[in-house]
């Protein structure tokens, strides 16, 4: 396929997705905050159908296929990355995706959180090479180096050619995980229903008690 090609792929694939996103009000951050503070499960349960689905896809692929994952090494600064990562995306009430569809739909405040998603994704290009905690040409080799707190390269297909089994055995544990979870808030969210219409029918006799 052509570059001309393969950008109006790009472009169609990128407008339905917008609209879809736009239209259904999905949102990732929505998706963990509302279970853990409001315990609303919209956004969390079709989050994890997408990640069932991706994750099964992905790792059949690197099986079966000529996938070629990304690398990258995996330590404590990601974890304090996506941690403030969180805290950011709490604060501006939306994800990244989401941000970009509220600013498109004029909202002011998601206009800041994503110019200065673009100013520190421009300063974090300027430090990569000289400051990067922990230096990356001496920690950050694809091996554990607990010394530099790096973990190494970290994903199914790594397993996979270490360990000689299919990626796709890690893949389908994950979507038995995901399931289970997946389960759970359905189960909830039924004993949920069950006390509101308990709720309801009781005051119902109350008002025709009352009559």
């Amino acid at each position: 396929m052509s570059v001309i090609g393969e950008c109006i792929v790009a472009f169609v694939f990128g407008s339905i997705v917008g609209l879809l996103v736009q239209r259904s009000r999905f949102c990732n951050t929505a998706a963990l905050r509302d279970a853990m503070l409001f315990k609303t499960y919209r956004n969390t349960k079709p989050l994890l159908i997408a990640m069932m689905i991706l994750t099964f896809g992905f790792t059949l692929f690197l099986t079966f296929g000529e996938g070629k994952a990304m690398h990258f090494d995996v330590g404590l600064n990601q974890v304090a990355g996506l941690f403030l990562f969180g805290i950011g995306m709490v604060l501006a009430g939306a994800c990244t995706v989401s941000t970009w569809v509220k600013a498109g739909e004029g909202n002011v405040g998601a206009m800041w959180a994503l110019l200065f998603t673009f100013i520190g994704m421009f300063l974090f290009s300027l430090l990569w090479t000289e400051n990067f905690w922990p230096p990356a040409s001496i920690s950050m080799t694809g091996e554990p180096n607990l010394e530099a707190l790096q973990f190494g390269f970290i994903n199914a297909r790594t397993l996979q050619d270490k360990f000689g089994v299919p990626a796709v055995i890690f893949g389908m544990v994950q979507v038995f995980l995901l399931g289970l979870i997946y389960r759970a808030i359905v189960k909830k969210e039924q004993a949920q229903q069950l006390e509101h219409d308990k709720a309801a029918a009781a005051h119902k006799v109350k008002l025709a008690e009352a009559a």
